[in-house]
């Protein structure tokens, strides 16, 4: 058989596209994908919508599109999206991907020479990790608190690997929940700057708030063009749809949009051309606030089953927003991965070993991730209890 290009060498299947294998059987209890709610779709208006374009628009939306993106979705991008987070893009400062996915492997393609160092959060999301790989980049672990990315160490490595990209998830992050504070916001604009580096700032989840106040992106406090924004409407309308956007100094999008020509030619423009009317009818911020406050008593569930039936030895943030809960054993010699196996054979609860969000996953085998989006309370109630059974039954046995 001919070989495989050496990129594909450090790259592995997706632990996470694995496990969507055990959500179709209703008798596991799934902790363990990101999925937003089935229930939280907007089916019934997007329904309507997609009749209403392809009947008085279809000969235009059914036809080939644009590479920077359909007009009107842009525009109205620029009129309801951006201005709450105080951000402003020219038309010519935007892209629109196939989800924010997309957008980090246009930006590997344009920036990344193999060898050249990106600096990711520890953890970090999967699938950057995945893209990343595929260019075959050097990636380095940024180390974190509570707060996000501890910054100090962040200088400390950007002098010393002179990495080419940061990548970061500021709000509600996944793999952790976390979301980076204010000053470290300021202060890794101001990084990006001095270093001259991009900063790659992917913020699906920032509108998935249940308490406390809208945190500034860190592009509001770009002074040089150095951050590269990824938006996604997969969390807030549909992720089925694959619609994102980059938004970014116009010479960079510029770079993005022939690297997309290559890659799918557009986004699919029907689907560009019904989030462009979901949001020029107005009915995103009724449909944010009605899938925040499902969003707010599942986490609420989920965290006050943790807090009945999870062993004292067990650690786990407790996120203002997103959709994930990071957890810890006290004993790092506990493995998540065998308890993983045990827990979907004999409890039927599956959940995400917190080693594949890693870049040196061997120092990382007693984490794991808890999903609250894609069940309903009852079930993880349920699931917790169940989950909480056996991880009392292993630490007891440490």
């Amino acid at each position: 058989m001919t070989e495989f290009a050496r990129r594909m060498d450090k790259i592995k299947g997706s632990a996470i596209r694995e496990l969507f294998k055990l959500v179709a059987d209703p008798d596991i209890i799934s902790f363990g994908g990101g999925n937003p709610a089935k229930e939280s779709f907007p089916t019934e208006d997007v329904a309507c919508i997609a009749q209403k374009l392809i009947s008085e628009n279809g000969k235009v939306i059914l036809q080939y599109g644009g590479t920077e993106g359909y007009g009107p979705l842009k525009q109205a991008i620029r009129d309801f999206i951006l201005p709450p987070k105080k951000l402003s893009a020219a038309m010519d400062e935007m892209l629109i991907t196939s989800g924010s996915t997309q957008g980090m492997d246009l930006i590997s393609k344009v920036f990344i020479n193999p060898g050249d160092t990106i600096l990711v959060e520890a953890p970090t999301f999967l699938g950057a990790l995945q893209t990343f790989n595929s260019y075959e980049a050097n990636t380095v672990s940024i180390p974190m608190d509570d707060e996000g990315i501890i910054v100090e160490e962040l200088e400390r490595l950007i002098k010393e690997y002179k990495p080419k990209i940061v990548y970061c998830i500021p709000t509600f992050q996944n793999p952790s929940g976390k979301t980076l504070s204010v000053e470290r916001r300021k202060r890794i604009a101001k990084l990006a700057t001095e270093f001259d580096i991009i900063v790659i700032e992917d913020d699906p989840y920032c509108d998935l708030r249940y308490d406390g106040e809208r945190v500034p992106a860190i592009k509001e406090f770009d002074e040089s063009n150095n951050v590269l924004y990824l938006g996604s409407f997969s969390k807030t309308v549909s992720p089925g749809l694959r619609v994102g956007y980059v938004i970014g100094d116009s010479t960079i999008i510029r770079k993005l949009t022939i690297a997309k020509q290559g890659s799918d030619l557009h986004s699919s423009l029907i689907s560009q051309a019904i989030v462009a009317e979901y949001l020029n009818e107005g009915l995103l911020p009724e449909h944010i606030k009605t899938v925040n406050a499902d969003y707010k008593t599942r986490r609420d569930a989920m965290l006050s089953a943790m807090d009945e039936f999870f062993p004292s030895a067990c650690c786990y943030t407790r996120p203002s927003g997103g959709l994930f809960i990071w957890c810890e054993f006290e004993d790092k010699s506990i493995k998540a991965i065998d308890i993983f196996k045990r827990s979907v054979d004999e409890k039927h609860v599956a959940f995400v070993p917190g080693e594949h969000f890693f870049v040196s996953p061997e120092n990382h085998t007693h984490t794991f991730r808890l999903n609250f989006s894609a069940e309903n309370p009852m079930r993880i109630r349920e699931g917790v209890k169940r989950l909480g059974e056996l991880l009392n039954e292993v630490c007891a046995d440490k």
